[in-house]
């Protein structure tokens, strides 16, 4: 099953949350407009409300609230991408300028706060005590991850443990709030955990294919600079596994390049990580994972849309982008 395939499936559901995300993003403030339609608009996957829009119709899920939801997910993952290019100094995303790059940063983070305090206002809507549990303690995991990041950062002695949690807090516990919501507004608690595991499991399998990505994919495909995180100074899995499994030299060339030189070394940064077994290594980790998150569906009735949840994990392994 095709992304287009799976989308197909909830095409009204689709249009709705984005008419909606439309509709939540103005204010009368001009420079919020243009910069939340700036971002909201700039080819993204849409994969985080996707999720939630697949896993409330695939737990049974009659009402409109997960449009709702679904958009509040978006919100707060585009709120974390414009603080993070602020954070990250970057300057490009999904092939065009961030918004810090265009408007500075001053205005990135604060229309960054803008967006999470909006999705705030939003979520209170369905009056559901388990959906704000959620989301606060998700975004609260989030912030965690943000900073244990950057804790991390030109620190060559990271370990693949650390790592994981760095993913698991910062970009898997997302992916769990959108899938528990299918549950969670189905009012079917004895699926939530098995939605969780799913979308704990996705969200890592994402991240590391990312990370893969990061030092082998076609830069005017991925959307952004290839390197970004080695200039950053993030010791991502690739430059953890050479790091431990190289020769002398490649240990030590990959060192300098995390602790000070970064994006100077890319080039004999990437022929060591393409040499050592890093990218399989990873690859197979991301896989592992993306099974575990079909394995978690189990308990989830057959149709449809759980083979469309299940197709989203295999896809999230075999992206090029």
């Amino acid at each position: 099953m095709t992304l287009s395939e799976i989308r197909n499936l909830i095409q009204d559901d689709i249009q709705a949350v984005d008419q909606l995300i439309l509709e939540r993003l103005a204010s009368d403030v001009v420079l919020i407009n243009q910069i939340g339609h700036y971002i909201i608009n700039s080819g993204g996957k849409r994969l985080r409300p996707l999720l939630v829009l697949l896993s409330a119709r695939a737990c049974g899920y009659q009402g409109t609230d997960h449009r709702l939801m679904a958009a509040v997910i978006e919100f707060i993952h585009t709120s974390t991408l414009l603080h993070d290019d602020v954070v990250d100094e970057s300057d490009t995303r999904r092939g065009n300028k961030t918004a810090n790059e265009v408007w500075g940063n001053a205005a990135s983070v604060l229309v960054g706060d803008f967006l999470y305090s909006r999705s705030f206002e939003m979520m209170v809507e369905p009056q559901n005590i388990r959906i704000m549990q959620v989301m606060s303690e998700a975004t609260n995991v989030i912030a965690e991850g943000e900073v244990l990041q950057l804790l991390n950062c030109h620190d060559a002695d990271t370990t693949e443990e650390r790592y994981m949690e760095v993913i698991h807090r910062k970009t898997a516990k997302l992916f769990e709030a959108a899938t528990v919501m299918g549950p969670i507004l189905a009012n079917k608690p004895e699926l939530e955990e098995a939605l969780i595991a799913y979308g704990c499991h996705l969200g890592a399998a994402f991240q590391l294919i990312d990370d893969v990505l990061d030092y082998t994919a076609d830069e005017s495909e991925l959307g952004k600079n290839i390197g970004d995180d080695l200039a950053e100074g993030k010791p991502t899995l690739p430059l953890i596994f050479s790091l431990k499994n190289g020769t002398d030299e490649d240990k030590s060339t990959i060192r300098r390049a995390i602790e000070t030189e970064g994006s100077a070394l890319l080039n004999e940064v990437c022929h060591i990580i393409k040499h050592s077994g890093a990218i399989n290594y990873t690859k197979e980790i991301a896989q592992n994972e993306a099974n575990l998150a079909k394995q978690a569906l189990t308990p989830l009735a057959d149709s449809t849309l759980k083979e469309a949840l299940c197709a989203l994990a295999d896809l999230a392994v075999t992206r090029s982008h």
